[in-house]
């Protein structure tokens, strides 16, 4: 409840173009989803979502049957008011990662773009790589970026932990293949810049 009301206080008080992983368009996670998305009929789930445009784009462009998920209602609900009723077209959960039930084989596609860094309990990184684990199908893709080993030691005035790749990698295990890993120079609407490492993983 405690990190549910911190979120919440941040979407509350500061504008969705404001908060430092503001990007106008998710433009690495798109075009990594683009390579493995088979159509509209791929499901895909992007996890701490909140407020972020990539649910728009997707949506613009035909790939995929969308499901947003964050911990804050109030991130959730800006990006539900932007989109209008396109809303509509998207499952949208409320919800702690590591506690949410998902249904298991849910998904061809996971995405998160700044949730895992923030998990600093191992218990909770092990929980989240089980949610994974349930919600993705055998053979299901998993993007996951967190901040590099360059990147800021604290966000949202929260800690977070920063990988290198390998690192990122063998937090999900050996049913996790590696396909690739990439790295991202993220300037925030202040100016200025925050390392992401990108690690894309197909489940086995």
């Amino acid at each position: 409840m405690e990190t549910m009301s911190h979120w919440e206080r941040v979407y509350a008080t500061r504008l969705p173009d404001a908060v430092s992983w503001y990007q106008p368009h998710a433009e690495l996670s798109l075009d990594l989803i683009r390579r493995i998305a088979a159509g509209p009929g791929t499901r895909i789930i992007d996890v701490g979502g909140g407020a972020s445009t990539l649910v728009d784009d997707l949506l613009a462009g035909g790939i995929g049957e969308v499901t947003v998920l964050d911990i804050s209602a109030a991130a959730l609900q800006l990006a539900q008011n932007r989109l209008g009723d396109a809303a509509a077209r998207v499952r949208w959960i409320t919800g702690d990662i590591t506690g949410v039930e998902l249904a298991p084989a849910a998904y061809d596609i996971w995405h998160d773009r700044a949730v895992f860094h923030f998990l600093t309990d191992p218990a909770d990184r092990a929980a989240y790589v089980a949610q994974v684990r349930r919600a993705v199908r055998p053979g299901g893709h998993v993007i996951v970026a967190a901040f590099g080993p360059e990147g800021p030691a604290q966000c949202s005035g929260l800690p977070v932990v920063r990988y290198e790749p390998g690192q990122l990698h063998a937090q999900f295990g050996g049913q996790f293949e590696l396909l690739n890993h990439l790295s991202e120079a993220h300037r925030t609407p202040s100016g200025s810049i925050q390392q992401f490492v990108y690690c894309h993983c197909v489940l086995h």
